[in-house]
């Protein structure tokens, strides 16, 4: 059964970190590339960052631009999403999907783009 499993989210003051990973299971992630988004409550889910096949090349919303690194690790079939500075407005369900068969270095950040989801993540930033 192919599955992806977000962890790492959980409540955080203005101004912390924190590091989502997202583990496959059921497939290898090397053919794939690999996106978060977000969903805050009342809005639509948004595309957060994107990370090629390749791990060549990476996109992010200006939102995010800065304070969010995305990475991959094939040999550990899973890919992470490092947040630094977070804000209150950072506050979301937050899923990582996955496309199969992209080329190398292609990237996107429209959910329609992707073919598997995970189950997300609840970040809270308060103090």
């Amino acid at each position: 059964q192919l599955q992806l499993v977000e962890s790492g989210g959980g409540l955080v003051q203005p101004g912390g970190s924190l590091r989502l990973s997202c583990a496959a299971s059921g497939f290898t992630l090397d053919y794939y590339a690999i996106g978060w988004f977000r969903q805050a409550p009342g809005k639509e889910r948004e595309g957060v960052s994107c990370i090629s096949r390749s791990g060549g090349t990476t996109t992010y919303a200006d939102s995010v631009k800065g304070r969010f690194t995305i990475s991959r690790d094939n040999a550990e079939n899973t890919a992470y999403l490092q947040m630094n500075s977070l804000k209150p407005e950072d506050t979301a369900v937050y899923y990582c999907a996955a496309r199969f068969g992209p080329l190398e270095h292609e990237l996107g950040l429209t959910e329609n783009w992707y073919h598997y989801w995970g189950q997300g993540t609840q970040v809270t930033v308060s103090s």
